[in-house]
């Protein structure tokens, strides 16, 4: 099901991705052009690194991948090919920052303009600092793989982000079940590595975040913000109002899925304003709350096994459990608990 009206179901993103993951493709024997035509992209938007391309015809990309290398652990090895060089502005807002903190804040804030349909947060957890990493949009079939691209990335500029020693005591948790070729994943995480954990994180000593960057400079980070802030008025410029509403909806993880006024002060419009804006677009703000929480709720539901049916309709927005068993009926015609039961004997 669609996130979107006809404007499409996932934001832009830069091209020059897409030829990254070709020249990986390629070294494993799979044709460039393949894997373009599967995705419907044609060559010449390569010819030049600010070009855009949609991240459907991205995520199309990273299915044919996927099946044409038969390398599942892909997502792993794409991420580590993503140099901190690879993503210009962003990175270089980053390592400018006067401390670890501020560089992985102003990674969270900024993801979007390179990776639209991804969302990562910083918070403190007693003696822990927590990297929270999630998969926005319906892609149940690469949520692995856009976790692990993640996740390479993160571990190559490691050297200028989180500091040498940063993952000594630290951990890694990731949502999905432990892969059977598990070595890719000891030689970067050690032993830290814990799979079927429920979420997507990066634990370390929250101490590490006062360390000092060592290409600190406030100068070259205020340009940069700015070319980064530019980018993201231009992106968003790019894209339907119906994608903006349905990232803001899927953005907020932590409490209620967001209502039509709060989108709306977001969107700095009145709410009869976005009404409109959506109407001109052929949905309405309505049916993309439901599809959001419909999406939320089977992932809740296949992934959070240690949340309650009650707990998750709370998450969801909804003030009476009996709410939520009824929309989830309109929507799949069981029951939430007899569908999680249904996964669980026949997992994907």
């Amino acid at each position: 099901m669609s996130l979107t009206s006809n404007q499409g179901t996932l934001p832009v993103m830069r091209a020059h991705y897409v030829d990254i993951l070709c020249q990986l493709a390629e070294e494993k024997g799979v044709r460039r052009a393949d894997l373009l035509s599967a995705a419907d992209i044609r060559n010449s938007q390569l010819s030049h690194p600010d070009n855009l391309i949609t991240g459907d015809q991205f995520a199309e990309l990273c299915r044919a991948a996927l099946k044409r290398t038969g390398d599942p652990e892909l997502g792993l090895e794409f991420g580590l090919r993503l140099k901190i060089t690879t993503h210009g502005a962003l990175s270089q807002a980053s390592i400018s920052c006067d401390t670890l903190e501020q560089a992985i804040r102003v990674l969270a804030k900024y993801l979007p303009i390179r990776f639209p349909y991804l969302i990562m947060d910083l918070s403190l957890e007693g003696d822990e600092a927590v990297i929270q990493m999630d998969v926005l949009h319906d892609m149940h079939d690469l949520y692995r793989f856009n976790i692990e691209v993640f996740l390479g990335a993160l571990m190559d500029v490691s050297a200028l982000l989180l500091g040498a020693g940063i993952l000594k005591g630290g951990r890694c948790l990731v949502n999905f079940p432990r892969p059977a070729g598990v070595d890719r994943y000891t030689v970067l995480f050690g032993e830290m590595i814990c799979f079927d954990a429920g979420v997507n994180q990066l634990r370390f000593n929250k101490q590490f975040l006062a360390l000092p960057m060592l290409l600190a400079n406030p100068v070259a980070r205020r340009v940069a913000e700015a070319q980064c802030e530019e980018e993201a008025r231009k992106l968003q410029a790019s894209t339907s109002i119906t994608s903006q509403v349905v990232r803001m909806l899927e953005s907020v993880r932590d409490g209620r899925v967001p209502g039509l006024e709060e989108v709306a002060a977001q969107l700095h419009v009145s709410s009869r304003t976005l009404r409109r804006q959506l109407a001109a677009e052929g949905t309405r703000f309505q049916q993309l709350q439901d599809t959001v929480r419909h999406h939320r709720a089977l992932d809740l539901l296949r992934r959070s096994l240690q949340m309650s049916i009650d707990e998750i309709a709370e998450h969801l927005g909804y003030s009476d459990p009996s709410n939520f068993s009824r929309a989830f009926r309109k929507w799949e015609g069981i029951s939430p608990s007899a569908w999680r039961s249904l996964q669980l004997d026949h997992p994907v």
